[in-house]
């Protein structure tokens, strides 16, 4: 018997063992990030599951987010399910489908795409995805394993190492942020690439306030001179993985300071110290397209990695135009 389930009737106990026990398992799709989401003013959060012979064998979880002005948030309503699909090994295709179509029925009419990143493989379940009317897109991602300092270093560019090296021999640092003027110094850091080059909506600042005070957030920092030059943002998930959300830097106002290497280095090496068996570099562009930022994460020896993305499509005339306006802003 399969039955489709919302929070209030998942079983919090075995949403939380399947997150330890699932092959496909990350912190996007556990009890704690969902309350992580549902403490931000600027999204709606949402889960959903599904049981199997009483048995809870899936979870998706994400939030609804929109950006700008009124305008702007009417163009731009999407669901984003990060990490991907959180599912029992043995779960069935038909279990799996119910989930999916339980998902898209329930969104629909409230945003205007559904996007799902992977950040596992889900190569054994395309076909399902497929026919529940999911589109794939290949995206890349950098996985970096993480054994101990020693293997993490011999595995990275030797130019990279040396700008490391050189970069803390001129007096730049790695520390944890905790201090609130620390933090608005990074944020600002990070706005200003956003807003300058990346040209992507940024989360506001309450996110990043929140994440320093969460078990599993960590916002490393640069500190040169007594001051905030850069830094980045990462997520701790059961001892196996840590994963780099956000990274920034002052590159080239300082001589020899390399502080977006040393910003991303800084989240590798807490992997590596710290007994965690891989470091996720969450995305690496797509495949057909050039990238400067995957020509920057090839350089530290991680596994170039094809996970992909699944994307739904609710309202084809408003993604079309969202797709132009994107288009021209970031042009």
């Amino acid at each position: 018997m399969i039955k489709t389930l919302k929070y209030n009737e998942i079983d919090i106990e075995q949403w939380q063992n399947l997150a330890k026990i699932s092959p496909v398992s990350s912190y996007f799709q556990t009890k704690e990030c969902y309350d992580f989401f549902s403490s931000l003013s600027f999204l709606e959060e949402f889960v959903f599951g599904v049981e199997e012979n009483k048995k809870l064998v899936g979870i998706i979880c994400g939030y609804i987010i929109a950006d700008g002005g009124k305008i702007k948030r009417f163009f731009s309503k999407r669901a984003i399910i990060a990490g991907g699909a959180l599912l029992d090994e043995n779960i069935s295709e038909q279990a799996l489908q119910t989930l999916l179509n339980f998902t898209v029925k329930s969104l629909k009419n409230r945003v205007i795409y559904i996007e799902i990143r992977n950040y596992n493989d889900y190569s054994l379940f395309k076909n399902v995805f497929a026919e529940s009317g999911f589109i794939y897109n290949k995206h890349l991602n950098f996985h970096i394993a993480t054994p101990n300092v020693e293997y993490v270093q011999n595995k990275m560019s030797s130019g990279k190492l040396r700008d490391i090296k050189l970069t803390q021999k001129n007096g730049a640092e790695i520390m944890e942020i905790s201090q609130e003027n620390d933090l608005k110094f990074f944020y600002e850091i990070l706005q200003n690439l956003y807003q300058t080059r990346v040209k992507t909506p940024l989360f506001p600042y309450e996110f990043f306030e929140k994440l320093i005070n969460l078990p599993e957030g960590k916002i490393f920092g640069i500190k040169y001179q007594n001051e905030i030059i850069g830094g980045s943002v990462c997520i701790l998930f059961n001892q196996h993985i840590v994963y780099e959300w956000f990274a920034c830097g002052l590159d080239g106002k300082f001589k020899n300071i390399y502080t977006s290497t040393l910003a991303t280095y800084s989240g590798i090496n807490y992997a590596a110290e710290n007994g965690f068996a891989r470091f996720d570099m969450m995305g690496a562009g797509k495949l057909d397209k050039d990238y400067g930022v995957r020509d920057f994460k090839a350089k530290f020896g991680g596994n170039l990695v094809e996970n992909g993305r699944f994307l739904y499509i609710c309202n084809k005339f408003m993604y079309q135009i969202g797709k132009f306006y994107i288009k021209l802003l970031t042009h």
